[in-house]
C-alpha cells in the first residue's frame, strides 16, 4: 500500500470522479485510475460504486477512507515535525478542541498569540462538548483538548489549569443576583433543566443532590437550549459562571452556597500518541491565555490550580 494510492483514494472520494481527482492531484486521469485499481487489488475488494454520474464509496471504501485520512494526516504532521525549526521558526499543524463554555473566552486570544509568536504554526479550533472532545482526542481528530479532569485511568494526560464554580440559573422573575448567593437546597426545590447522564455537569449535580429527590423537568445536553428553556420558565439549571453571566439579560443567575459545585478543567493529550513540538508550544500558550483570562476577571468564579 503506497502513499500515492491513499492520496488517490481521498481525492476520488472527495471529488466524486477520477477526472476531478486528477485535477486536484495535478496528474493525468490514467494515473489516478491505476492507483485506485492497485489499491483495490491489494485489498482484494472494490472500494467504490461506479456509475455514469461518478464514483461513490461503498461500505469497504468508507472504512478504508477513515483509516487512510488519519494515516496521511499523521504523515503530514511527521513531515512538518522533521522539517520544523526551533523557536519562532517552528512549523506544523495543530488542532485544538474547546468546550462551548470556553471558546468565547479563549479562541480569539489563543489564535492571536499563536500567530504572533509562531507564525509557522497553523492552528485549527474545533468546538464540542466534553464527550465529543474526548472521542476526537482518542481518535486523533484533535491534538489537544480542554477537558474536565478525568479519572487517573483515563486514556489522556491531563494538566489541570483551573477550577471554576457552577452557578444557579433561573427565570428572570426569580430575581437572582450575582452578589446574592443562593442555597443549594433552594435550587433543588425547583424543577430542573439538566443534561442527561453521564454528562459531566449532570454528574456534579447528582453528586451534590445525593439523597434528595430532585425533579428534572427537561433533559438536554445543549447549554443554549438549557438557557432558553429556563428563560421560558421551564425550570432552573446549573451552568458555568461565564455562561450564566453571558445569559443574564434573559435569565437571572447567582453563585451557589451549601455545596462545592465546581469542576476542574485542564489541557488533555492522548497518552498513546507522541506530541509534536508545535503541539507542545500551543499547549503552553493555551495555559498562558487561560491564566490571563482568570487574572483579568474575564473568566468569572474561576481560580488557577
Amino acid at each position: 500500500m503506497e502513499i500515492r494510492q491513499l492520496r488517490a483514494l481521498l481525492a476520488v472520494a472527495d471529488t466524486g470522479s477520477v477526472t476531478a481527482a486528477a485535477k486536484t492531484l495535478h496528474v493525468v486521469q490514467p494515473a489516478v485510475t491505476k492507483q485506485i485499481h492497485a489499491l483495490e487489488s491489494e485489498l482484494g475488494v472494490e472500494l467504490f460504486e461506479r456509475s455514469r454520474s461518478g464514483m461513490s464509496l461503498n461500505a469497504s471504501g468508507k472504512l478504508v477512507l477513515e483509516r487512510a485520512r488519519r494515516a496521511l494526516e499523521e504523515l503530514d504532521r511527521a513531515r512538518a515535525e522533521v522539517l520544523s525549526g526551533t523557536g519562532e521558526d517552528v512549523r506544523g499543524r495543530v488542532s485544538i478542541g474547546l468546550l462551548p463554555s470556553t471558546v468565547g473566552l479563549l479562541a480569539a486570544e489563543l489564535i492571536s498569540v499563536v500567530s504572533q509568536r509562531y507564525p509557522g504554526i497553523a492552528l485549527r479550533v474545533d468546538v464540542g462538548y466534553a464527550g465529543h472532545l474526548a472521542q476526537w482526542l482518542e481518535l486523533g481528530d484533535v491534538d489537544v483538548a480542554l477537558l474536565f479532569e478525568q479519572p487517573s485511568t483515563s486514556a489522556f494526560r491531563i494538566r489541570p489549569l483551573l477550577r471554576e464554580d457552577l452557578w444557579a440559573v433561573a427565570p428572570s422573575s426569580a430575581g437572582l443576583h450575582a452578589d446574592e448567593p443562593v442555597a443549594l437546597e433552594e435550587l433543588l426545590q425547583h424543577p430542573l433543566v439538566l443534561p442527561a447522564p453521564p454528562h459531566g455537569l449532570r454528574s456534579i449535580v447528582d453528586a451534590a443532590s445525593a439523597g434528595v429527590d430532585i425533579s428534572v423537568a427537561v433533559e438536554t445536553n445543549d447549554a443554549g437550549v438549557q438557557r432558553r428553556l429556563v428563560a421560558d420558565g421551564h425550570g432552573w439549571t446549573v451552568l458555568p459562571a461565564a455562561m450564566a453571566i453571558d445569559a443574564a439579560e434573559a435569565v437571572s443567575c447567582a453563585p451557589i452556597v451549601g455545596a462545592a459545585l465546581s469542576r476542574t478543567i485542564g489541557t488533555a493529550v492522548a497518552r498513546n500518541r507522541a506530541q509534536s513540538t508545535a503541539c507542545d508550544l500551543v499547549v503552553e500558550l493555551l495555559g498562558e491565555v487561560v491564566a490571563t483570562s482568570v487574572a483579568s476577571g474575564r473568566w468569572p468564579s474561576a481560580r488557577l490550580v
